[in-house]
């Protein structure tokens, strides 16, 4: 297949970068991780519930709407559940591997193929295919009968979820040189379509694509292209009329949507969503240091370095709890007022993706497809 030069740019640029990323890591030796802490639990988790999918070797998002949450494999298969019981509502078959999955809002879901295919399925059903101009590895957002879809390039292009119509594309004038080949952000927020573009947080009309707000999280730094990436690093999190948000390599800021405007920012590389509620925002730095940041002002509330190095994932607040999973495969649970450690469990393998809550319920789903509902008692 004969790429156009805009995807033939994007590809050498995404390549650039991920062998610059290999080489900095043969560079040196890998350092080891921190051990587990010994622990006795003052929290008890127990599954509620556990499905499994089918593996996961990519970006996956679990999408929850209208009391189910749905999600999916890399080899093509969705699944819709009952978030209080775990019983299937619905499944479908994508006859092809997927990069980037899934958004849904109850009803409509939407997927992407490694062969740049956006299918949009109902209860399961397809409706239609689209191909994309360009490769997207972040999961579609699906609201208000439509389907956003951001590619690698932050390019962002909207459908009508029932039958495929083209709405509009949008992308920032001037564009960025680099982006990061890792989920971005696309959001709602009230009757606001929310964007990464860079280092710039863009509200759009979810109708027409026209911006309404344009934010910048931060300034990067640096000699060369490679150095000034600051991508907005998905999933954002939501406090109140707020919504928290990493830039890789520059920061985590908070952002008062009503009037788009910056609340705070406060300097931290990493690679991985934060959490947030309207009480504290916490996220982990590149060696995996967590840092949590008072929701009001930005002022540090508590650290700790027990889990340097341990591959951490993105961060979910659950009621006063914070939650987290690490590359061999456990579930971590902090404190939300300190940062002590209330409990620990062990999955079948590493998160596939940010852990979400509904109901009091952790869902988390690992690199072996296995979805599990968590309560702490």
């Amino acid at each position: 297949m004969i790429l156009n030069q805009t995807a033939a740019r994007w590809a050498l640029r995404t390549a650039v970068l991920a062998a610059t990323a290999i080489l900095a890591a043969c560079g040196t030796s890998k350092p080891k991780p921190a051990p587990l802490e010994s622990l006795q639990p003052t929290v008890r988790l127990s599954t509620v519930w556990s499905q499994r999918v089918g593996s996961v070797e990519g970006p996956v998002a679990l999408a929850l709407a209208n009391g189910s949450v749905t999600t999916a494999s890399t080899d093509g298969r969705i699944v819709s559940f009952d978030v209080a019981t775990g019983r299937e509502r619905w499944q479908a078959r994508a006859d092809a591997d997927l990069t980037a999955a899934v958004g849904s809002d109850g009803r409509y879901a939407a997927v992407v193929t490694a062969n740049n295919e956006l299918l949009s399925f109902d209860q399961g059903k397809l409706l239609w295919k689209e191909r994309q101009p360009g490769r997207v590895i972040t999961a579609p957002l699906v609201a208000g009968e439509r389907v956003f879809i951001q590619a690698v390039d932050r390019s962002v292009r909207a459908y009508d979820a029932q039958d495929g119509r083209w709405l509009w594309n949008y992308q920032r004038p001037g564009g960025e040189p680099l982006a990061l080949a890792s989920a971005g952000v696309v959001t709602a927020f009230r009757d606001t379509l929310v964007v990464g573009q860079g280092a710039r947080l863009v509200g759009l009309d979810p109708l027409k694509g026209t911006v309404r707000f344009d934010v910048n999280v931060g300034t990067p730094r640096g000699s060369n292209e490679v150095e000034r990436l600051a991508d907005l690093v998905g999933p954002v999190a939501r406090a109140d009329d707020e919504v928290c948000v990493r830039a890789f390599q520059l920061s985590v800021a908070c952002l008062e949507l009503n009037r788009g405007s910056l609340r705070w920012s406060r300097p931290q590389t990493g690679i991985q969503g934060v959490g947030a509620d309207e009480r504290i925002v916490v996220g982990a730095d590149g060696a995996d240091r967590i840092t949590g940041w008072k929701t009001d002002n930005g002022d540090i509330a508590w650290r700790v370095d027990r889990f340097t190095r341990r591959g951490l994932s993105a961060i979910a607040l659950w009621g006063d709890r914070v939650a987290f999973g690490d590359q061999d495969g456990y579930l971590h649970v902090l404190s939300a007022t300190d940062g002590r450690t209330l409990a620990r469990i062990e999955l079948d393998a590493a998160l596939a993706s940010a852990p979400v809550v509904s109901d009091q319920l952790l869902l988390v789903v690992t690199r072996r497809g296995t979805l599990y509902a968590l309560r702490a008692n």
